[in-house]
Formats: structure tokens, C-alpha cells, sequence
């Protein structure tokens, strides 16, 4: 089965300054305990335009937190390339920014000094860093935030932080690794509208992994579903909903026909 991965072209979108994603052929195989390999992916194709929201998703295994990786540069790929702006990416790249489903924060550290520790890292001077660092503060709702220690946050704070930091250096892709799952679902909801708040002010190419449709839907211009492992794509659903989108949105993503597709890709794929 041939599927069509490439984007077509979406209105109402930010300013664009996102990078463009280019997934080709994509195989990974990770070790197990007994000394074997287990194939995780296997010829993923993705084509992801700048400034683009793309959600994936797929059943538990089926390699998506694996290719988040693969795309940052943690991961070396047994087969296949990915290409950030036409350049191949093999090791971590400050193009490219990831946020994981836990925080890791460094608990030592206050939020301000979390925030800008990539910048640090980088070399920047202390006044370009707090300049930095503070505009990042605002980005995310933590303005009263910078001098408190991660233990002094509750879980939404914790995790706008490792946001923030995960946009000092400025990237142009943005990956996010289920990062609300721990968070209630009231909560949740909140932070997936601003996530999109925050889409729009930046205009950074954004892939998130989830495991719930509507979420994925509610986020995305487009849903590519992964199949049971070895993953791959087998679906790249185009998402029609209008931008922007609030609460009331979720209501309709709920029984919408996107939903109804990719539950009817899911299933299919799992029947393969």
C-alpha cells in the first residue's frame, strides 16, 4: 500500500520560521535483554512542511517516542535518513528541540536557570542569557516563576519549563514526547489550547506523539497513524477543523470524521 505522506498546502497559518522534515525510509532495530534485536520501525516515510503541526500516532510499541529520537539526533537509524532543511541530521541538533514526557529538570537548579541552560551550555554571555531567559519566562506563564526549584512547581508548571527550555536556542522543529499524559484532564485540555497559543506566536514546525485521538486531531494539520510494530505510516490524515481552535473545538473533534478515520486506520492496521 502506497501512502501519501507530503503535506498540502494549509491556511491560516503563523508567520513561518519552522524548519521542514524530510523522513525517508526510516528502519530502527533496538537490543534486547537476551543479546537479539527487536525491529521498532520499518520504512517510515514522512514529509512534514515548515510550520506544520503533525501528530502521530499509533498503538502501544509501535515506535513513536523511537523516531522522535531518531528525528532529535539520539537515535542512529539501522536504515534511512532524516533531513532537517535539505541537511542530514545524525547527532543532536540545536535545530531541533525535544520535550519528553517527564520534565527532567535538574532539581538543583531554579526554573530560570533550567530555562537557560542550553543557552549556557552554548556559550552565551549572562546578560544575553537572562534577556533570553526572561522573554522565555513570559512565552510560557512562568514570569513568577524564574527563582523557584522544580519541587516547588506543580506537574503543568514543570512542564511548561521544560518547554521554555526546549525553545532557548530558537529551533525550528519542536518535538514533544506525549508531554501532558501525567496531567489531569481538565489540565490537559488547557495545555493543549496553549500549545497551539504558542504555535502561533512562534510559527515552529512542531511533532507530537500521543495516544489520543482527540488530542492528536485538536492539535494537528495533519494525523500520520503508525501501524503495530515494526511501525510505519499507514495513514496521513489531513485534518480540515478551522484554526483557531479552542475548548469548544474538542467537543467537535470528539465524533468528527477525522477521528472516525484514523480510529478506522488504527484498526486496520492492527488487523494487518
Amino acid at each position: 500500500m502506497t501512502v501519501e505522506t507530503s503535506p498540502r498546502p494549509i491556511a491560516a497559518r503563523p508567520e513561518r520560521r519552522g524548519g521542514q522534515v524530510s523522513i525517508r525510509d526510516v528502519a530502527v532495530s533496538l537490543g534486547r535483554p537476551d543479546g537479539g534485536r527487536l525491529t521498532a520501525l520499518d520504512g517510515v516515510d514522512l514529509e512534514i512542511a515548515p510550520g506544520e503541526v503533525v501528530s502521530l500516532i499509533g498503538p502501544n510499541g509501535s515506535g513513536k517516542s523511537s523516531l522522535l529520537r531518531v528525528v532529535a539526533g539520539l537515535l542512529e537509524p539501522d536504515r534511512g535518513t532524516v533531513q532537517l532543511d535539505g541537511r542530514a541530521i545524525s547527532e543532536p541538533d540545536p535545530g531541533i528541540g525535544l520535550v519528553f514526557q517527564e520534565p527532567r529538570l535538574l532539581p538543583w537548579r531554579s526554573v530560570a536557570s533550567n530555562v537557560g541552560y542550553p543557552l549556557e551550555l552554548a556559550g552565551w554571555p549572562a546578560d544575553r542569557r537572562a534577556a533570553r531567559v526572561a522573554e522565555l519566562l513570559g512565552l510560557v506563564g512562568l514570569d513568577g516563576a524564574a527563582d523557584l526549584r522544580p519541587r516547588e512547581l506543580s506537574g503543568g508548571m514543570r512542564q511548561r519549563a521544560a518547554i521554555a527550555r526546549a525553545l532557548a536556542l530558537e529551533p525550528s522543529v519542536l518535538l514533544l514526547d506525549e508531554p501532558f499524559s501525567a496531567l489531569d484532564a481538565l489540565t490537559r485540555e488547557r495545555f493543549n489550547v496553549e500549545l497551539l497559543e504558542l504555535w502561533s506566536r512562534t510559527g515552529t514546525t512542531i511533532v507530537v506523539v500521543t495516544h489520543s485521538i482527540p488530542e492528536a486531531v485538536f492539535l494537528a494539520d495533519r494525523v500520520a497513524v503508525l501501524s503495530p510494530r515494526p511501525g510505519r505510516v499507514v495513514a496521513a490524515i489531513d485534518v480540515d477543523i478551522p484554526r483557531p481552535r479552542s475548548l469548544e473545538t474538542l467537543d467537535e473533534v470528539v465524533v468528527s470524521a477525522t477521528a472516525r478515520e484514523i480510529r478506522r486506520h488504527l484498526g486496520r492496521a492492527g488487523d494487518e
